[in-house]
């Protein structure tokens, strides 16, 4: 009610008022609305101050379906996807490694790493090595961050490898990592392959071709390289002799490190000396305010030699251990257990017996037991609400305390939001005190982790957690049979592949005996039988992702006549369900594309790739980074085929755009959060009315209906309707755009009486303002025209549907698959109308469109086949009917062959997602005989 409670929370609030940067939530209510007030808040923090919320720019389009104002994520990089978790991770890695106020007389060391930069080529890998502990990654980190500060015009690739199995020292998403970063930096876009073996082949190649076009050297740091994986087998272009501006820094374990790699120059940390012993162990106590006695430094110091206690992290723990008890225990009596400890395991687990007894109940020992082994048990760590869900009787304070003191005694840490162990040697503590019975104990907190993760994908839930832990705990337990079926959930494998993870994925299909062959023909028949449970636009456009995901493994695998059938199925789905002008389907063409270049097939590649190109440039704009893409695919296309003045010319308008873009994109920090501020600096300084602020609103409300923020959205898109109304009059079609993105608004809130009235306001101002064949006259139209669909108001949709045909006549010409599917569509509804007479020369004109354009034997061939034997059956010439059938058969029989599946379509691929009714079975004209 306004009051301060207490004394304390005054004192509190005081002191908040005087922190720079820190937000205070004033609430009074109830708990619930609380938290959420608090979630909301600290999520715009992160959104908008910390990640910059970055947003693809928009040049103000119109809304219609989400993805026609925002690029894919995915197409920054060629094909591949940037996984998000993995370079946190990394980012992660490398402040925690750096963490350390103590250099520990590292500078001995950074000259001689200093020295192997400036040193002439070609010069092999720089080895750091010493025991466990010793330092390592803090003294990597410290000198990257002097490059970094020292040497602007460097360009240092970092990679700190985790625990041994985790997803950080797998080789092929390391080489991937490293990679990218390379690309991101030298303005190459290239397709990259997924496929390990191949990754890893090539790596050297491109370290050659982008470290020639960097002005300045590289350097690669890659810190416990003997925990990746047969680091030796995989790491082979070590080897080789390195491009002139490349320079290769590799830390290991002295007893881990690979015989071939012990010739290299190597940089060995020395123990700690007494000094740097006492200066460590003296910054933890007085951290915490704790004075040791002469005697007891004395001791300490005496303890400090052999080399198992006097490595950085021995002593590091040691000096935590007695600070920690210092100033409410007795340090004689700790000081006396540590000196017991002859190693960091021991020392380790005198840390987590203290903890124990620190802890009030023996319901609170064991939940620390299960902590510790569930997160030892994991792929790669465990987030504090998955303990909670695990584990119900542990409460948020509990949890809170005991993660505190682990995390502060440098057991734990947290890497993308999961907890998991800091170092090797609290694993290796862990793995002794709680599970020396062997592989039962193991097993059965594996199984607990198991039935978690079953259960999250029950509820139709695949996250990255479920993708990441389930089919490696499966692999862990040796459990073949239940990997397989993990496997072919259809979503747990397509996010392992669109984050890059092909490597391991491959690795499971190898573990249940099954050539590449075989998995590609037991996915498909997965996805067929998926489909005929998919009904609706939303699950549709979501099935045609799948395929997509599929088409492009399978081209990765180097399968390209089984990949050519997912990805023209994911084409059909998507022309269906969202519009054959999508930027979607521009991506499915341009996927389609890339197989027939790989078979050699350049005739059929080209017609995709131009088509992708119209496409993308009438969805985006002819300056759009997709425009780019395409035209640097033609132009590789072109290079090909040994025509390279149209390569060349294709390169340089692609280049242009590229260099503009970044420009203007800047480091897309902040974006929506500077457009908000511009917008309020252009009201104060401009007065509130002008054409630019109208546009600014628009391009904000776009940007929230994008994050699916509908509210905020209808605020800004109204604001600029009403603002371009009276500035620039209501007839303007700046007003037409901002009429078409509330519509579409409003038809996501499924208000279609209000979509279908700004819907046909924005019609009428873009009929008379636009030529007839314009791009955004077209979309209004489509929408307009599916609007009336959905609300039953087919007379209203005819003359729109017929207009589509007439724009895209004008747009394509008269015999372009985009005008046979127009055409498709106008039919479906005139059946739905129960014109049939109306619908058969249409699908008549598409079919002869589709043979023209596509050949005799092409599935939208097939599918109208079989639409015009539903007509003749219905018209009551069966015989006809029987004959279209037939074909239609015949095609779809050829291409399920493509790939091995068996299972047919249930969906029209050619027209709207209606599809009719009395589609035929094979039985329908079995019935009709025995009448």
């Amino acid at each position: 009610d306004g009051r301060v409670s207490s004394a304390s929370v005054q004192q509190f609030i005081e002191q908040i008022s005087h922190v720079n940067k820190a937000k205070m939530i004033d609430h009074t209510g109830g708990v619930e609305e609380g938290t959420y007030e608090i979630y909301n808040c600290v999520e715009k923090i992160i959104k908008q101050d910390i990640l910059g919320c970055e947003m693809t720019e928009l040049e103000g389009k119109d809304l219609g379906n989400k993805e026609e104002s925002t690029a894919p994520e995915e197409e920054v990089f060629g094909d591949v996807l940037w996984d998000a978790h993995d370079e946190q991770e990394q980012m992660e890695a490398f402040q925690q490694a750096s963490n350390s106020t103590c250099e520990l007389g590292f500078e001995k060391y950074f000259e001689r790493l200093n020295d192997l930069v400036a040193a002439p080529a070609p010069i092999p890998p720089l080895l750091v090595s010493g025991g466990p502990g010793s330092g390592k990654s803090l003294l990597l980190s410290k000198w990257i961050q002097l490059q970094q500060k020292h040497s602007p015009n460097t360009l240092i690739l970092y990679h700190f490898v985790g625990r041994p199995m985790s997803t950080s020292s797998e080789s092929a998403l390391i080489i991937k990592r490293l990679t990218l970063k390379l690309m991101q930096h030298s303005w190459l876009v290239s397709p990259l392959t997924f496929d390990p073996a191949k990754l890893l082949e090539e790596f050297p190649r491109w370290l050659e071709k982008l470290s020639a076009r960097h002005q300045g050297s590289i350097i690669i740091v890659i810190d416990s390289i003997d925990q990746i994986q047969q680091a030796e087998k995989h790491m082979k272009w070590l080897i080789d002799p390195l491009p002139v501006n490349v320079r290769v820094i590799v830390s290991v374990n002295v007893e881990t490190c690979p015989q071939a790699w012990r010739l290299w120059p190597t940089l060995h940390l020395d123990p700690l000396n007494s000094k740097d012993v006492k200066s460590l162990i003296s910054a933890e106590c007085n951290s915490a305010n704790v004075k040791l006695t002469k005697e007891q430094e004395k001791k300490l110091e005496r303890h400090c030699r052999s080399a198992a206690t006097c490595n950085a992290l021995y002593v590091t723990l040691l000096g935590k251990t007695i600070a920690c008890v210092g100033s409410t225990g007795n340090v004689d009596e700790t000081l006396q257990q540590c000196l017991q400890c002859q190693d960091t395991v021991s020392l380790y687990r005198l840390v987590l017996r203290s903890i124990q007894e620190s802890l009030q109940s023996d319901g609170e020992k064991g939940l620390l037991r299960e902590i510790l082994c569930v997160i030892g048990v994991s792929h790669n760590g465990v987030s504090e609400s998955e303990l909670m869900e695990l584990y119900p009787e542990l409460s948020s304070a509990v949890l809170a305390s005991l993660v505190h003191n682990l995390h502060r005694m440098r057991l734990l840490t947290y890497g993308c939001g999961l907890l998991k162990f800091q170092h090797l040697q609290a694993w290796e503590m862990v793995r002794l005190e709680y599970m020396e019975e062997g592989e039962d104990v193991l097993s059965a907190y594996r199984q607990k982790l198991v039935e978690y993760f079953t259960m999250q994908l029950s509820r139709d839930r695949v996250t990255w957690r479920s993708a990441d832990e389930l089919p490696w705990l499966f692999q862990q337990q040796g459990d073949k049979q239940k990997l397989h079926k993990c496997l072919l959930n259809l979503f747990v494998s397509q996010n392992l592949y669109k984050r890059g993870h092909f490597a391991e994925l491959l690795s499971y299909w190898q573990l249940v005996g099954k050539d590449k062959s075989s998995m590609a023909a037991e996915y498909f028949d997965s996805l067929k039988e998926y489909e005929k449970s998919c009904e609706g636009e939303e699950s549709m456009i979501c099935l045609a992702d799948l395929y997509e995901t599929l088409g492009r493994f399978l081209k990765d695998l180097g399968l390209l006549s089984q990949a050519v059938a997912p990805l023209q199925r994911s084409l059909e789905i998507r022309e269906t369900a969202l519009d054959p002008d999508h930027p979607r389907v521009a991506q499915s063409l341009h996927q389609l594309a890339g197989v027939y270049v790989q078979w050699k097939k350049f005739g059929n590649a080209e017609q995709l790739y131009k088509q992708a190109l119209e496409i993308s440039e009438n969805a985006y704009g002819a300056e759009h980074p997709l425009v780019a893409r395409e035209l640097d695919a033609l132009a590789t296309l072109y290079q090909k085929q040994n025509k390279y003045e149209q390569a060349e010319q294709l390169r340089k308008k692609s280049f242009r755009i590229r260099q503009k873009a970044a420009r203007r994109k800047g480091s897309l920090c902040g974006f929506a959060l500077l457009r908000q501020r511009a917008l309020q600096l252009e009201e104060l300084t401009l007065g509130k009315d002008t054409p630019d602020n109208a546009r600014t609103l628009n391009e904000l409300g776009v940007l929230y209906y994008l994050q699916n923020n509908l509210e905020t959205a209808e605020l800004f898109l109204k604001r600029s309707l009403e603002m371009r109304e009276r500035v620039l009059g209501p007839d303007h079609p700046d007003c037409a755009q901002s009429l078409n993105n509330l519509a579409a608004l409003y038809n996501e809130k499924k208000h279609y009486d209000k979509a279908e009235e700004l819907y046909e306001k924005a019609l009428d101002i873009r009929r008379r303002a636009l030529a007839p064949d314009h791009p955004s006259l077209a979309y209004t139209v489509k929408h307009l025209a599916v609007l009336y669909k959905k609300m039953g108001k087919l007379d209203k949709a005819v003359p729109l549907y017929e207009l589509a045909v007439e724009i895209r006549q004008k747009s394509f010409g008269p015999k372009h698959p985009s005008v046979a599917t127009a055409l498709v569509n106008l039919a479906v509804l005139y059946c739905q109308m129960k014109k049939q007479i109306e619908a058969l020369p249409l699908y008549e004109r598409a079919l002869k469109i589709y043979e023209d354009s596509f050949g005799h034997m092409h599935p939208r061939v097939g599918e109208t086949l079989k639409n015009l034997a539903v007509l003749s059956y219905e018209g009551g010439d069966f015989e006809k009917a029987a004959e279209l059938y037939k074909r239609a058969m015949e095609i779809k029989e050829a291409e399920t062959l493509l790939i091995g599946g068996k299972a047919t379509s249930r969906h029209s691929s050619s027209g709207d997602t209606f599809s009719l009714k009395s589609a035929l079975s094979p039985n329908i004209f079995l019935e009709h005989g025995q009448r």
